[in-house]
């Protein structure tokens, strides 16, 4: 699995896992289980930082069927636009070297 600039700048925890897969499907309703398995982390790392996620504002229920709820990134949320500009100014860096990089060949 390739790490993200978000996860190579922040560790690479469950929680951060978590939150780096919820950005990039930002606008998703998605399952518990696709974190899960898209995140490449184990039940009980998912089960132990979802409270702390919920209690943040970081992640919103949006809907359910059957048993199965569905969840998205809190994208109003004070925190998530922080880290939003995180990514999208770590991602301007990773640009503007590899532009160094190349004007430098």
């Amino acid at each position: 699995m390739k790490k993200s600039l978000l996860i190579k700048f922040l560790g690479d925890s469950p929680v951060f896992r978590i939150v780096d897969f919820l950005i990039e499907n930002k606008g998703l309703d998605v399952t518990k289980k696709q974190i899960i398995d898209s995140a490449n982390i184990s039940r009980a790392s998912l089960f132990k930082a979802w409270h702390q996620l919920e209690e943040q504002g970081i992640v919103l229920a949006t809907r359910q069927f059957g048993k199965t709820k569905l969840y998205t990134l809190n994208s109003k949320n004070q925190l998530v636009k922080k880290l939003l500009e995180l990514e999208s100014i770590l991602i301007g860096k990773a640009l503007d070297n590899r532009r160094l990089i190349q004007i430098a060949h």
